[in-house]
């Protein structure tokens, strides 16, 4: 059996949609999976910010088109690169084991407390310059996207002094030896579903659905799943700075969650906590219940 992988040509996104065809043809050996590499909005402008350019889901536009013209079978995407709501025929048809969520800082030397005065910080998410000007307000944040490896090339040509990267994305790549410093949900809040694969297929076929679901973990889906429904619920979009976080343990929820207006003003943060859900609608009900509670608060 041949199918058709729909994916972006980055070096991290084809390291996470490889790993993840792996694991697929474990579970179903003799499968094979021809790779469609595409190129977006999001990679092939790349002088403007997200915000500027009609926000995180032209990383993912194009990717979509191919499903639906049948081109492809299934993609891969960083669930955090998946706006709110998807297209209405098409399907997150499983969630793999999330990969760490957390943020991290890279510089040439130390981590955040050694970074000098006025040090110059890369990173083009508001929602990371925000956090990071709570604990350092001296620091200034300059603009700064690319591929990773472009990112880190910058940083070792003296560009800036460091660089906010998703922890995630340097393993799936083996570069985790680079980072100077792992900053904890509780000084920066990740992005929604930060280090969480989404596999996307048609929601008509069945074939798909029945093929992909084997690589699902409950876990990663409840925890993604409450995230995305607290961006809803505050209208969250690349324009409007966002984090959640989502931690199952063996008998609570714990579900944190921020938001800023547009320009960066009235930060605000909260928090639900409850017993482990047994489902996943349960998850996001409460999502909705903190989202409601934040956005209420900003208006």
């Amino acid at each position: 059996m041949k199918i058709i992988l729909a994916t972006r040509r980055s070096m991290l996104a084809l390291a996470q949609a490889r790993a993840y065809v792996r694991d697929l043809i474990r579970n179903h050996p003799g499968l094979e999976v021809e790779e469609l590499h595409v190129v977006t909005a999001g990679d092939r402008i790349q002088d403007r910010s997200l915000q500027d350019i009609g926000g995180k889901g032209l990383f993912i536009k194009e990717i979509e088109e191919a499903l639906l013209d049948g081109r492809a079978d299934f993609a891969i995407h960083s669930v955090k690169d998946v706006p709110a709501d998807l297209a209405e025929t098409l399907f997150l048809a499983a969630i793999p084991k999330r990969e760490d969520p957390r943020d991290v800082l890279l510089t040439r030397q130390g981590g955040l407390d050694s970074l000098p005065q006025s040090a110059r910080i890369g990173t083009s998410s508001m929602r990371r310059s925000l956090q990071l000007r709570e604990a350092r307000p001296d620091l200034r944040c300059e603009p700064l996207r690319g591929n990773v490896d472009s990112r880190i090339r910058k940083l070792e040509e003296g560009q800036v002094d460091g660089i906010l990267l998703a922890y995630a994305g340097l393993r799936r790549l083996g570069l985790q030896s680079r980072v100077s410093q792992i900053i904890e949900p509780e000084s920066m809040l990740p992005a929604v579903g930060q280090g969480a694969l989404g596999i996307e297929c048609r929601g008509d076929d069945d074939r798909m659905k029945a093929l992909l679901a084997v690589t699902e973990d409950v876990d990663s889906r409840i925890a993604v799943e409450a995230e995305r429904a607290f961006m809803r619920a505050v209208g969250g979009s690349c324009q409007l700075p966002v984090a959640a976080y989502c931690v199952l343990g063996e008998s609570e929820l714990w579900l944190r969650g921020m938001l800023a207006d547009p320009d960066g003003a009235n930060i605000r943060r909260g928090e639900q906590r409850a017993a482990r859900p047994t489902s996943t609608s349960d998850a996001v009900a409460l999502a909705i219940v903190l989202g409601n509670e934040l956005g209420a608060r900003l208006r």
